[in-house]
């Protein structure tokens, strides 16, 4: 493919024996020989239309165009970085063949599978899931768990991880632990501080020295297991006649929601619920807590219901 030849002559040979080196040195199924083939063929293809004439005239800006080509298509994400990394491996293939040393593939990014988000529950919804009718100790834990998960935005394993020294009841906040043991700080609304003052009393004795300061515990006086939580969330809902399911992070993305509904303040949102993301993007590092705090007071349904009564 030197000294100027056609790309799309060139191309042609180079890919026959790329995929021969993958049949017969890699040993790869014809299966995924053949998905390699149709990937290659593609990117074949792209040069042909945009007139490259060799492979050292390929740059990212023209993998990345091509990428853009096959999501215009509505390839999905997953094909695009399958693609994506076929195009990377002949590139490197033709560096060692041939003594190259660029890969223009190398840097390039596929665009990443969106998430799919957990459903989220209407505002009323909350009020009916989160009434206050708990009658023995399990239900007023379960509650005061509930409350929690919605009124601080917490993960799973965060909640299960919360001691009873990580709540400052009189400033309202909470110390959270979270991914990479990494720690923020978290206002707690007044509904959620109510619940859990009206478990404390009934919290079992812990059984060893490992669950003396764990705020939520099992019957056992263990801490609580995160399945145990799971279910205990589901069985509050159909308790109080919800009529739907709910999960933990249901609940953490209400929490987001709702707030972002209200103050349309994304930084502030992302910041209270800890994205790792946060970390490393600097705009976000600068927001200060008392923003943060200001954002929750006023637009989270359960801080501003303990304001509302105290007017009454």
């Amino acid at each position: 493919m030197s000294g100027g030849a056609s790309l799309s002559a060139g191309l042609d040979e180079r890919i026959s024996a790329f995929l021969e080196y993958l049949r017969s040195v890699r040993r790869l199924s014809p299966h995924t020989v053949a998905a390699y083939q149709r990937d290659l063929g593609s990117f074949r293809a792209f040069c042909d239309a945009q007139s490259l004439q060799d492979c050292d005239e390929v740059q990212e800006s023209h993998v990345r165009q091509w990428l853009a080509q096959g999501h215009r298509r509505s390839l999905a994400p997953n094909s695009l970085q399958r693609q994506l990394s076929a195009l990377r491996a002949y590139f490197e293939w033709e560096s060692s063949d041939t003594g190259r040393r660029r890969n223009p593939a190398l840097a390039v990014q596929a665009p990443r599978k969106r998430r799919k988000l957990p459903g989220t529950l209407e505002a009323d919804q909350v009020g009916v899931y989160l009434r206050a009718d708990a009658e023995d100790p399990l239900q007023l834990r379960d509650l005061a768990m509930a409350e929690l998960f919605y009124s601080s935005g917490l993960r799973l394993g965060e909640l299960r991880a919360v001691n009873l020294y990580d709540i400052d009841r009189g400033q309202s906040l909470i110390s959270v632990t979270g991914k990479g043991s990494k720690t923020r700080t978290v206002p707690v609304g007044s509904a959620a501080i109510a619940a859990i003052d009206a478990y404390l009393p009934h919290r079992p004795a812990a059984v060893s020295d490992d669950d003396q300061e764990a705020l939520f515990l099992s019957s056992r006086g263990r801490r609580i297991s995160e399945r145990s939580i799971q279910s205990r969330v589901q069985l509050l809902a159909e308790r109080n006649g919800l009529g739907r399911d709910v999960h933990p992070h249901m609940l953490r993305h209400s929490f987001a929601s709702h707030l972002l509904e209200s103050s349309g303040d994304l930084r502030a949102v992302q910041e209270l619920l800890g994205h790792s993301d946060i970390s490393t993007t600097q705009i976000y590092t600068h927001l200060d807590f008392q923003h943060l705090a200001k954002v929750y007071d006023g637009s989270h349904p359960r801080a501003r219901k303990q304001k509302d009564d105290d007017k009454q």
